[in-house]
């Protein structure tokens, strides 16, 4: 059996688009075992040199090489950390000879620059749509007209994780509705929904998967009950699809894909932050 590699993002900010990077990357080797640990925040020699140990130790201890994803913009940091003997991966090292040569100019290095606070409108805008995500989830607040899109489904179907995913990242201001057994069974779209039919999105979710989602949740009820899953999905999808609401299914789908999926069915552009 293959040993679990050890894998580190390793970053000078919050780490996060090394991450999302590494783990793309991660993803192509199917069939491997890997561990893997974010280390944001290695702004300084001192930290630089912790990490470098922390990475050596991780290797010494699987037997294997460690990897490390870098998004360090420090030449000195980055030296440092390569002394723990890790293969070196620099998530910007491909594109940046080749942008200095088309542009004309050399990149002003800035550490932690890639997630911090450079557009305060920006920065806003995603917190204005976090709150709007969280006072209208479940369907809580029953106003969508400042609503950039309503996601609709039954309970436990994804709606939340996507909601506040596309808040924080695209600034997005989702609402969502869940689909109620009184809902189900009119076999029409609540009233409360066909004013905003140009904002809606509908998720499903294979009942199987549902079930194990709901039983965690409340234990042997009737609401987690295989049946009930079973009868709710059928229902939801059938209305949906009468009423020409697009329809996605989470089952596989990670968020990335699920948010980006409804943008572009919905026709919203937003850039990523």
């Amino acid at each position: 059996m293959d040993a679990v590699r050890p894998v580190f993002y390793v970053s000078d900010g919050t780490g996060i688009t090394a991450e999302t990077i590494g783990h793309s990357l991660l993803t192509q080797f199917a069939g491997l075992q890997f561990t893997t640990d974010r280390l944001p925040f290695v702004d300084s020699p001192e930290k630089a040199r912790e990490a470098s140990l922390r990475v050596r130790a991780a290797g010494e201890a699987a037997g294997v090489r460690p990897v490390v994803v870098n998004s360090c913009v420090d030449a000195e940091l980055n030296h440092i950390l390569a002394e723990s003997g890790a293969l070196m991966l620099d998530v910007f090292a491909p594109f940046i000879a080749p942008l200095e040569a088309e542009l004309g100019q050399a990149r002003n290095a800035h550490i932690g620059r890639a997630h911090g606070i450079v557009d305060f409108d920006s920065y806003h805008r995603r917190i204005n749509a976090m709150n709007y995500a969280l006072a209208h989830d479940d369907g809580v607040k029953p106003d969508y007209s400042e609503a950039d899109l309503i996601l609709v489904a039954v309970s436990r179907a994804g709606k939340t994780p996507t909601c506040v995913y596309l808040a924080l990242h695209h600034g997005v201001r989702a609402a969502n509705y869940p689909l109620t057994p009184e809902d189900l069974e009119s076999e029409r779209l609540p009233a409360l929904l066909r004013q905003y039919r140009n904002k809606l999105f509908g998720l499903t979710i294979d009942p199987v998967r549902l079930h194990q989602i709901r039983q965690e949740r409340r234990p042997n009820s009737r609401y987690a009950q295989l049946d009930t899953c079973r009868r709710e999905v059928a229902q939801a999808e059938s209305m949906l699809r009468r009423e020409g609401v697009e329809l996605l299914s989470t089952t596989h789908a990670s968020i990335e894909e699920i948010a980006s999926r409804v943008m572009g069915h919905l026709g919203i552009s937003r850039e990523m932050y």
